[in-house]
């Protein structure tokens, strides 16, 4: 009796071809992006102290900047934070911002939410919040892996 494996080798080069195309569509995605050479705008950068104790996360949805202005007749803080996905895959993650009063303490929200947030691999995205009321001078970004 012989058997006949003449089908089965002419395939199996495919299939080994085709299994990295397969996982590279579904396992990387980056954007790439473009963006003004020498911006008009004026950013009003503040200096920050980050506190890292989750390295893929990090890696993933790193803090790049943060830029601040008065809006709402000048009496209300807004925050733009600049996140920078440093790898080739996508991060979904969580975020909220706490805010403090002149003397450093807690204004306590309502009901503090944790925003859901994806970020593509080399992508970089802005997540900004408006303070909830004029008493609040100062503000606290938290980031958590999802």
């Amino acid at each position: 009796m012989q058997i006949k494996i003449k089908n089965v080798m002419k395939t199996t080069p495919y299939l080994y071809l085709a299994l990295p195309l397969v996982l590279g569509l579904t396992a990387c995605r980056s954007v790439n992006t473009t963006e003004r050479a020498n911006p008009t705008a004026v950013r009003q950068m503040v200096d920050d102290q980050r506190i890292i104790t989750d390295r893929s996360l990090d890696f993933g949805a790193r803090v790049v900047s943060v830029n601040q202005a008065n809006v709402g007749g000048g009496d209300l803080v807004k925050v733009q934070v600049e996140i920078q996905n440093n790898s080739r895959q996508s991060k979904h993650f969580s975020y909220k911002f706490e805010w403090f009063d002149q003397n450093a303490m807690l204004i306590q929200a309502p009901a503090p939410v944790w925003f859901p947030k994806g970020i593509e691999g080399g992508e970089t995205i802005d997540i900004s919040a408006v303070a909830p009321n004029p008493q609040a001078k100062d503000f606290r970004l938290k980031l958590i892996e999802k």
